[in-house]
């Protein structure tokens, strides 16, 4: 691959892509029935965050959403977080996805599927869908499931899961999901702070070609749910064992017995703008998850205007993402169908039996649009897989690399490697917001490592140590106005005192989202780390992302993880260490790490030490824990820090607990 510099343009969309961008036609709309001419995306993102009021209720107003009273306020003068948004109006979440049954061919695919257990791709049409969420829904109101009910599931990326999801909110229930690896501690932290009273659960799931009965773990989480009634049960891995519940078992199965539910025969619950939608629940690495709780009104506005202004999506879009129910993507991804589109779910391993899958999933669903880490492209390119050459890609519009920083390398890899006309996107956002918090357009020119532009409708900037907004300079990246996804409360947070302290405690009123960035004079940015792990070398920040695109280049090292910590004499003691890909670490390319490191960034970013490690600690959906880490070199005690059942790889953490002692002991 040839050499790319950071910043260096890598695509520009067509005359054509242009003119059927959705969000073209949206600044032709806003010409026309507001009177609003604006040039292109940036005006667009200034306009939307000085106006945000004309903004949303153009969007409301340009999709069409179902809603029944008058809005009041688009939004109210209470600042954040006691922001509410169009007032006076009653919507629901599922209805606004299930409206488009009737809008072309009932029998025509809503969701694709397939797993490890599941391997031939499957197809579920809009009638079957809207049909088995209204037998559902009508089955839980029989239950007594009733309006603010919390409903939660054990259940991986199928399509039973969603369809437990929409007939949930169908009915004004309260959803909540965990993925059926997160070990039972991990959920019960989760489940209980929310007091479930129906759980919909599977007995295991297959992942890397191994299986994993869940019965045990299952029982677990049920005995310290003491509000659960029921358990709906799907048997989705065969030869797996039944929980023991004191409550009643149902059979998935059973639920769909008898007559079908007529669309006119059914009434979704529409609920008021501060009626919760689902609760999330932040990483858990450090201290209880935080149940993050948004609306229908600000999912359903922020959704529309993501996936088609963002992404680029459209009525005829395939969406595929891989995601496990434990993350806040898996949450998104009914975007597509919300836009009359199609969404492909896939539950297992994305690179077994080998790095390939992803890309014949996609060539024979015809997705139009990829969302994946930059970690999984990282393994594509390592393996040596060029997708676009081996691969019918033709649908391929876009490509969202999200969950961590995309380096230059990989967004230009990814042109070359799987498809030249390809709008190539790097952005960031939040499980907090449940979207985007930097985004960009097909509007605007793609550049190596850059995110394009702050998100629409999103105020967002770096400000200093002194809360001054900062261009060119490393900031703490900060949302100066609400937005409509962003959380009602966090679950049984009295007078908001765990929301003001998780995000307005270092600027009164401005929210803290707590990442490192970098915006440049054209309006793009570089997410640098978090901020809590940032890494303070004699005074001078460092962002650990720098570090981690060197180390991305060395084809012998398979992963690595940077910390920082303060000594007690005033000092300071970086250490790096790296999981090797083969081999083991010798002097000489310690040396060359040094080296590079050194050359390509600066000397303050060279370690201290160069350390070997078995295995780089990573949470459940793939984020180096580097807080931990560092908390643990600073001698707190390793239980504390971070939850097992929230790391993907436990016995890393015991490496790191051992590492930390011996290093503290011999101080």
């Amino acid at each position: 691959m040839s050499t790319v510099s950071e910043g260096q343009e890598l695509w520009t969309a067509s005359p054509e892509r242009r003119a059927r961008a959705e969000l073209t036609r949206f600044l032709a709309w806003l010409a026309g029935e507001r009177d609003v001419s604006l040039a292109g995306y940036r005006e667009l993102q200034v306009w939307s965050v000085e106006d945000p009021a004309s903004f949303w209720r153009a969007v409301w107003d340009y999709f069409d959403v179902i809603h029944e009273g008058e809005i009041e306020q688009v939004l109210t003068d209470d600042p954040m977080p006691r922001t509410r948004w169009f007032t006076g109006t009653r919507l629901n979440y599922a209805e606004n996805i299930l409206r488009h049954e009737t809008s072309g061919e009932p029998e025509r695919p809503m969701m694709m599927h397939c797993a490890e257990t599941r391997p031939d791709i499957g197809a579920i049409s809009w009638a079957e869908v809207a049909g088995q969420v209204r037998k559902l829904a009508t089955r839980m109101r029989e239950m007594g499931i009733e309006p603010g009910d919390r409903v939660v599931a054990y259940m991986p990326n199928i399509p039973e899961t969603f369809i437990a999801m929409l007939a949930t909110t169908a009915i004004g229930g309260i959803w909540s999901s965990a993925a059926p690896e997160f070990g039972a501690q991990t959920v019960i932290d989760r489940f209980s702070q929310i007091e479930p009273k129906l759980v919909f659960a599977v007995t295991g799931y297959r992942y890397g070609g191994k299986d994993y009965d869940r019965s045990g773990e299952l029982a677990g989480i049920l005995a310290a749910l003491p509000t659960a009634e029921r358990l709906v049960l799907l048997d989705y891995l065969p030869g797996a064992g039944r929980p023991v519940f004191a409550g009643e078992t149902l059979d998935w199965a059973e639920l769909f017995t008898g007559p079908d539910v007529a669309r006119a025969d059914f009434a979704f619950t529409r609920v008021p703008s501060d009626h919760p939608l689902w609760v999330l629940f932040s990483s858990g690495t450090t201290g209880l998850p935080k149940p993050i709780t948004h609306g229908h009104h600000g999912i359903v506005v922020e959704h529309l205007k993501k996936a088609s202004f963002q992404l680029d999506m459209h009525k005829d879009s395939v969406y595929f993402c891989y995601s496990t129910t434990g993350w806040m993507v898996w949450n998104t991804l009914m975007a597509g169908p919300m836009l009359d589109g199609k969404v492909v779910l896939y539950d297992g391993h994305p690179a077994y039996p080998d790095a390939r899958l992803m890309w014949r999933i996609m060539a024979e669903t015809g997705v139009t649009t990829f969302g994946v880490s930059p970690t999984f492209m990282q393994m594509v390119r390592g393996a040596g897989i060029r997708p676009g050459e081996e691969f019918d890609l033709s649908a391929l519009e876009t490509i969202l690399l999200t969950g961590s920083p995309a380096t230059p390398e990989i967004l230009a890899w990814t042109h070359e490697a799987v498809k030249r006309d390809l709008y190539a996107t790097s952005q960031s956002g939040g499980t907090e917001v449940c979207s985007g918090i930097l985004g960009g357009s097909s509007l605007l020119p793609a550049y190596a490592g850059e995110i394009q532009a702050p998100a629409l409708g999103c105020d967002a900037v770096a400000f200093d140590e002194a809360g001054q907004p900062v261009v060119g300079e490393v900031g703490e990246l900060v949302i100066r106005q609400p937005m409509p996804s962003m959380p009602l409360f966090l679950w049984g947070d009295e007078g908001f005192a765990r929301y003001t302290d998780s995000y307005f405690d270092v600027y009164p009123g401005i929210w803290r989202h707590g990442d490192r960035v970098r915006f440049n004079e054209r309006g793009g940015s570089y997410v640098l780390g978090r901020s809590d792990a940032t890494l303070n070398r004699f005074g001078v920040r460092i962002g650990s992302a720098e570090i981690y695109r060197t180390m991305e280049t060395f084809d012998e090292i398979a992963d690595s993880l940077i910390v920082c910590i303060e000594e007690k004499d005033g000092g300071y003691y970086m250490p790096l260490f790296v999981q090797m890909a083969n081999g083991s670490l010798s002097d000489a390319l310690k040396a060359e790490i040094a080296r590079r490191l050194r050359s390509e960034r600066s000397p303050r970013h060279v370690p201290d030490e160069i350390v070997e490690v078995p295995e780089i600690p990573t949470t459940l959906t793939g984020k180096k824990m580097e807080v931990p880490v560092r908390r643990m070199l600073l001698g707190e005690n390793p239980d504390k820090v971070a939850s097992k059942d929230a790391t993907r790889n436990p016995a890393a953490l015991d490496w790191f607990a051992t590492f930390a002692q011996s290093r503290l002991a011999d101080a």
